[in-house]
């Protein structure tokens, strides 16, 4: 099987594979750049990326867009002529202010999801950064492009399909993850069916991007057989080198077993999958105290809310695992050894062509 180029408008990565944006500080410009040189498209994750600048407790907001300015500067330095992008939680509440520093910042991609990003057209027309909404069906993509199309005469330059198989903030139910789940598959077709006349009306290519549970060159070349125009891909990054999480973080995947891996509902009212541990396992049982609030998401509410999911991220990733939450894709199991991000595009480059 040949490979093809993934084209977003005028961005063209060699690989047709995103790497998928892992908050809180997973996947920042290490991991980013280093996908992008080796011609796939980075992505940095716009959740919390100040949370190693010193006043990221006490004034949350603009630690945050300082860090996230930081980590753009440096994908780009370590990557100047790859395809570098940051993807953002639609229900952030400093959202317009971290968009509007990324379009500024000049990335090339903006994907969002966690709620239908309604506005972003507003903050990158007349830019050369394209926008690209997370979906999780048909009809959700036909909403966000008519919505788009009515409010800012604005076609999604491409659109990512997360299936039921991706880590966190997924858009299903609890119910729907634990019965009969509709394959990656089956929905990327259903999304190429539901945009296909907005395409031949408007003359404008949306490429549908295939995610959630997308590990092997295999699970590639399966979905782009189905019209896909390339996959989404993080758990797979998790265990490289390039990665900006720590060591213990990577290790939590190497140690999972697929029986460790559970369904949570997370605090922002979305259900994901994580690793059980020491500390899912108490949150269970009883709220955690909650020492900090962050004011970080618009849905969270402190009263109701099992533990703050800020606090919970940030210690996972800084390597306190046992006292924090590792999101998961499906897959994660698989993951047995580090190795460079080189190694795991000529691998799938590899096991693609095999097919």
């Amino acid at each position: 099987m040949n490979i093809s180029e993934l084209k977003i408008g005028n961005k063209i990565a060699k690989l047709p594979i995103i790497q998928g944006g892992m908050g809180i500080g997973v996947s920042l410009s290490k991991l980013a750049s280093a996908v992008a040189n080796a011609g796939g498209i980075g992505i940095i994750s716009g959740a919390q990326p100040g949370y190693k600048e010193a006043d990221f407790r006490t004034d949350n907001e603009a630690a945050n867009l300082r860090g996230l300015e930081k980590e753009i500067k440096n994908a780009r330095s370590l990557s100047p002529n790859g395809i570098i992008g940051v993807n953002f939680l639609a229900s952030v509440t400093n959202y317009t202010d971290m968009v509007k520093l990324a379009v500024k910042e000049k990335v090339d991609l903006i994907i969002s999801g966690a709620g239908l990003p309604k506005n972003l057209p507003s903050f990158v027309k007349g830019t050369d950064t394209k926008i690209a909404p997370i979906v999780s069906s048909g009809k959700a993509a036909s909403t966000i492009t008519k919505l788009w199309l009515r409010k800012y005469d604005y076609l999604p330059d491409a659109i990512i399909v997360e299936g039921p198989k991706a880590g966190g903030h997924l858009g299903f139910s609890v119910e729907e993850l634990k019965g009969n789940l509709p394959s990656i598959k089956e929905i990327v077709k259903e999304v190429i069916h539901s945009v296909k006349d907005f395409e031949e009306k408007h003359g404008k290519k949306i490429p549908v991007i295939a995610a959630g549970g997308i590990y092997s060159g295999r699970d590639i070349a399966e979905c782009i057989e189905e019209g896909a125009s390339g996959v989404q891909m993080a758990t797979r990054f998790v265990t490289t080198k390039e990665c900006d999480a720590s060591d213990e973080f990577k290790q939590a995947y190497i140690d999972a077993k697929e029986e460790d891996i559970k369904i949570m509902m997370s605090p922002v009212g979305l259900p994901g999958r994580a690793i059980a541990n020491k500390f899912l396992n108490k949150v269970e049982l009883e709220k955690e105290k909650i020492k900090k609030c962050y004011n970080c998401m618009q849905k969270c509410k402190k009263p109701d809310i099992p533990f703050c999911i800020s606090t919970a991220l940030v210690n996972s990733v800084e390597g306190r695992t046992d006292e924090g939450l590792v999101f998961v894709g499906s897959n994660a199991y698989k993951c047995d050894k580090i190795i460079s991000v080189k190694e795991l595009f000529n691998t799938l480059k590899l096991e693609i062509q095999e097919v």
